[in-house]
């Protein structure tokens, strides 16, 4: 008698086995150490290179700008300032371009789905693993970033301790930053399909719309509340500041979440109705 051939039931993925998967996935490419140790690099030197310069020329300054400076906290702007903030943000925004679009370009992402047909499972993997990674590079660089400028400073006894009002704010939006940018690249890489052209419209959408914006009128004033990098602007902001359309902190964080979350969920459903 023929034996009958039972059919072999592959056991569905576990969500934890698709993170893991795309953890190693991700360090496997070698960019992603190299990328993140030269941003790393980037923005911490930025950040101790404007400290330097302040402790650098700080005898060159008069009486009442050195009073005014530690009066006012100014060493908290040397902690993550704007130029460091640019670069936090193209690199992320890169790396959460690349993590995706990668694998369109190498069209690794058919096997991916072919291996596992639970589409919005694998990409839900992504973007955690994606927004775990860069929270951690964020974390290390905004906290370093802001030791080394203290450290600096406190030479001539201009450094702030962390517990300085506004101080830790500071470093947690600097850090989150990294992540949320990296969500924005990675929702802009699974709709393109393309690595530059995702990094490409990652500067327009963090860098050019913020820049065409102004705090002077009030529906451009609304559109620059809406956006990342005036949130960041505006977490950063210590003490009172007088502003024709202002707009709190709570609002601020608020843009945060809703950046982190539209970008994953465009990241998730955009593949739901597309081919590969």
């Amino acid at each position: 008698m023929t034996a009958l051939a039972l059919p072999v039931t592959e056991p569905r993925a576990r969500f934890l086995d698709l993170v893991s998967a795309e953890w190693w996935k991700l360090w496997s490419l070698r960019s992603t150490g190299w990328s993140l140790l030269i941003a790393a690099l980037s923005v911490t030197g930025f950040n101790a290179g404007q400290a330097w310069d302040h402790y650098r020329y700080w005898n060159a300054y008069d009486e009442g700008s050195r009073v005014a400076f530690v009066r006012d906290g100014m060493a908290l702007w040397d902690a993550f300032n704007g130029n460091a903030v640019l670069v936090m943000m193209l690199a992320a925004a890169g790396i959460g371009a690349m993590a995706i679009a990668g694998e369109y370009s190498s069209g690794s992402i058919r096997t991916t789905f072919a291996a596992v047909p639970a589409r919005r499972s694998v990409m839900t993997a992504k973007v955690l693993v994606t927004a775990l990674v860069l929270a951690g590079f964020g974390t290390v660089v905004a906290a370093v970033s802001f030791w080394a400028t203290q450290a600096i400073l406190s030479v001539h006894g201009a450094g702030l301790p962390i517990t300085h009002p506004g101080a830790l704010r500071i470093v947690v939006a600097s850090a989150l930053l990294a992540p949320v940018s990296g969500l924005v690249g990675m929702a802009l890489g699974t709709v393109l399909r393309s690595g530059p052209a995702a990094i490409v419209a990652s500067v327009v959408v963090l860098l050019l719309l913020p820049a065409v914006t102004s705090e002077r009128r009030y529906w451009s004033a609304v559109l620059a509340h809406v956006q990342l990098q005036p949130a960041w602007e505006r977490l950063i902001q210590t003490g009172d500041w007088p502003a024709p359309f202002p707009w709190t902190t709570g609002g601020a964080w608020l843009v945060y979440g809703a950046w982190a979350l539209g970008a994953a969920l465009v990241t998730v459903l955009a593949v739901r109705r597309r081919d590969q």
